[in-house]
C-alpha cells in the first residue's frame, strides 16, 4: 500500500466501553450503514480469543461493504483476520519490524504527536500518520496531552503522506479542524455514544460539507 490515500473524510474507531452497552459489531454495522469507508477496531480489554472472533465478523462485514478495516496495535490479530491495515503507537514495535511481519500490501498507520515523530514516520515507511490528540480526550487511558492546532498546522503544510486528525473531535468542533486543512478526521466517542449512530454521522458530514461550502464561497 505504498501509494495509499484516504478516500473518505471520516475515520471511525470502535470503543465498546463507550457504546451504551452495544457491541463493537453492532456499532460497526451502524457505521457501515451510514456510509463510513474506513473503520479501526480498537479494543484493549478483551481476551485475544474474543477479539479474534469479533474481528472475523467485522472483517467479513467490511469486506462485503468495501470498507477499509484497520486493527489497532494487535499485529498478529490484523494478520490472522486479513485486515487491510494495522495502526501502531510510538511505544509499539518499530515500523520496520511491523513491515517485515505484515508484508508490503498491508497499510501501516502510526500515531504521532510532534514534527520530529512525523518526519521519522515518513522516513521509516509509515503509510499514514495519526495527528493528535488535537483536543483533550478521555477515550484512551495512556494518551498524552493535547497537541492542539500548532502540530496539526505543521503536518498540513509539510506531510508527504496522508494523515488523520484525532483526539476529542466532535460534532461541535469538527468543522474547525477541517477548515484548517485536515481532509480526514477521526471521531470516536461522539459516534459510539450517540443513541442514533447513523444520525450522528450524518450530522458530522453536514458539518464537513458546510466547511466545503464556506471555502467555495
Amino acid at each position: 500500500m505504498r501509494n495509499y490515500r484516504f478516500a473518505t473524510d471520516l475515520y471511525c474507531i470502535t470503543a465498546e466501553e463507550h457504546s451504551l452497552g452495544r457491541s463493537n459489531i453492532e456499532v460497526v454495522r451502524e457505521m457501515i450503514a451510514a456510509g463510513i469507508k474506513i473503520i479501526q477496531y480498537r479494543e484493549k480489554d478483551k481476551k485475544m480469543k474474543a477479539k479474534y472472533q469479533e474481528c472475523q465478523i467485522i472483517r467479513e462485514m467490511t469486506k462485503q461493504a468495501g470498507v477499509t478495516f484497520i486493527v489497532n496495535d494487535d499485529i498478529d490479530l490484523a494478520i490472522l483476520v486479513k485486515a487491510d491495515g494495522v495502526h501502531i503507537g510510538q511505544d509499539d514495535l518499530p515500523i520496520e519490524k511491523v513491515r517485515e511481519l505484515v508484508g508490503e500490501n498491508m497499510i501501516i498507520g502510526l500515531s504521532t504527536h510532534s514534527p520530529q515523530q512525523a518526519q521519522e514516520a515518513v522516513a521509516r515507511g509509515a503509510d499514514y500518520i495519526g495527528v493528535g490528540p488535537i483536543f483533550k480526550t478521555a477515550t484512551k487511558k495512556d494518551v498524552c496531552q493535547p497537541v492542539g492546532f500548532e502540530y496539526l498546522d505543521y503536518v498540513i503544510q509539510n506531510s508527504k503522506i496522508p494523515f488523520v486528525a484525532i483526539g476529542g473531535i466532535k460534532v461541535d468542533n469538527i468543522a474547525e479542524v477541517a477548515k484548517r486543512g485536515a481532509d480526514c478526521i477521526a471521531v470516536v466517542t461522539d459516534i459510539t455514544t450517540a443513541q442514533d449512530i447513523q444520525g450522528r454521522i450524518k450530522e458530522l458530514k453536514v458539518k464537513l460539507s458546510s466547511k466545503n461550502r464556506i471555502e467555495e464561497n
